[in-house]
């Protein structure tokens, strides 16, 4: 059995998406799941369009996502003789001829067609004319032109198209670059790649592609193509949808485990389980459960994910992301020792990290620099609730523990002793620890905020609501 080498072909003239990250994802999952090997190249032979700048954002992508690479990044504009080469050995086998047709002789051609109801195409006027090189000469491909062009694929099945609906497709451009479906055979024959998964938006260059295969007495690879990921309105994915780049997902504070969890769903499946480690995917990954229909694109669900893994990841491993998310914010960053007794009380509710972050906020700003809303301070700290909290503050003053269990007991005896009910001071409190009406489990937070700051907090929130 060959071993399996799969590719991932990304184009530097944007940044990583949605599509083409899941795209990576099924490939990498594939060569990891049969102990195969996984191709990085880059398809920069667009000189114009194409960037450093956006290779580098492609590369950091996937690294973040933890798609490793065993081979590359390989790059097309570095294997620019390599193509020649394989142009040259189709001409020599006569697959391949010059052809002196100008832009213009060649668009007249298929408006001719159009105008008999015929499929637009190259009419094959220099096919046989066996003209030599010369300047703004292409090569082109002598496609057959009777019979049918077919290949298996594992999502469409059995695909066949009619040779007469191909045309003499151009290898070379009158400019000598090589084009995008000479150089992708080219280089997935050189570099071994035996599946090619890819969204069925290719599956019209594919019908090309196998002849090139065959005019090169190359075995043909497995094909799959997926279906495209659709917003909402069913129509193909974009920015209109709420579609980020990968990088802006990290931005916004997602996982790459949570990232890679849910692109893997959209087109992928497992009987009912949601939830995957990149561990369990690797090990449960195959290309029979991957999806014939499209599948539609959810931030919603995305977001529920994340809120799954932020849950299912331990304190230590979320404080580094957390404190890189609070100097971001521009907010203090305390150490990890706290972060990590901090953060099981912000885990069951900060879908994002970017939302953890916020929640943390009055948990690692100093006691004075907490900012209070007059509006709150007045609904909720009035002349009666200040009394009861005067006294509170004494008590808690001489408390004999601050854990949660010592300040529940206090709290509750205060509470016992006044004839009054929790209810009428849990958000006074609230309020005046945390300036939010919101918050974590309030015993758990007078905790984690400690002695000093809980009784510094309850002075100043009394101060300013007095005064």
């Amino acid at each position: 059995m060959h071993t399996v080498v799969t590719r991932f072909p990304p184009s530097p003239t944007g940044n990583l998406h949605i599509g083409g990250a899941r795209t990576a994802l099924f490939n990498w999952l594939l060569a990891r799941s049969m102990g195969g090997r996984f191709v990085l190249r880059l398809e920069d032979t667009d000189v114009d369009r194409s960037s450093r700048e956006m290779t580098h954002s492609i590369l950091e992508a996937m690294r973040w996502l933890g798609l490793d690479w065993d081979e590359g990044p390989f790059y097309q504009s570095q294997r620019f003789d390599l193509y020649q080469r394989f142009i040259d050995h189709l001409l020599d086998k006569g697959r391949a001829y010059y052809c002196s047709c100008t832009p213009q002789e060649v668009e007249q051609m298929r408006e001719e067609a159009r105008e008999k109801g015929e499929k637009p195409k190259y009419n094959g006027r220099c096919r046989e004319r066996n003209l030599d090189p010369g300047p703004e000469r292409v090569v082109r491909f002598k496609s057959p032109l009777e019979g049918e062009t077919a290949f298996k694929d594992v999502l469409k099945g059995d695909v066949a198209v009619d040779n007469r609906e191909l045309d003499d497709f151009v290898l070379r451009r009158a400019d000598g670059t090589p084009t995008y479906n000479l150089a992708v055979v080219v280089d997935d024959v050189e570099m071994g790649i035996t599946h090619i998964l890819r969204g069925d938006d290719h599956l019209s260059n594919t019908p090309k592609q196998v002849l090139l295969y065959r005019a090169l007495e190359t075995e043909l690879p497995v094909f799959g193509h997926v279906p495209m990921i659709m917003g909402p309105d069913k129509k193909r994915l974009s920015k209109r949808h709420g579609a980020m780049s990968v990088l802006e997902y990290r931005r916004q504070g997602f996982l790459p485990e949570a990232m890679t969890n849910y692109l893997v769903r959209l087109g992928w499946s497992y009987g009912d389980q949601e939830i995957f480690s990149q561990a369990e995917l690797r090990e449960k990954f195959s290309l029979r459960n991957l999806s014939k229909s499209a599948c539609v694109f959810d931030p919603d669900k995305l977001l529920w994910v994340n809120s799954q893994h932020i849950k299912a990841n331990s304190p230590q491993e979320l404080a580094p992301l957390l404190q890189d998310f609070l100097q971001a914010n521009d907010l203090p960053c305390p150490d990890t020792g706290y972060l990590i007794q901090l953060i099981p009380l912000l885990q069951p509710r900060a879908k994002t990290m970017q939302e953890m972050a916020d929640w943390a906020v009055p948990f690692v700003r100093a006691d004075q620099d907490l900012v209070y809303d007059p509006e709150l301070l007045d609904k909720f700290l009035t002349a009666e609730i200040a009394y009861y909290l005067r006294q509170l503050l004494n008590i808690l003053r001489d408390a004999p523990g601050f854990d949660k269990d010592s300040l529940e007991a206090c709290i509750g005896d205060f509470l016992q002793e006044q004839g009054i009910r929790f209810k009428k001071l849990a958000q006074p409190i609230r309020v005046a620890l945390t300036a939010s009406k919101a918050s974590p489990g309030l015993f758990e937070s007078m905790e984690i905020l400690g002695q000093k700051s809980v009784l510094a907090r309850l002075e100043r929130a009394l101060q300013q609501a007095e005064g």
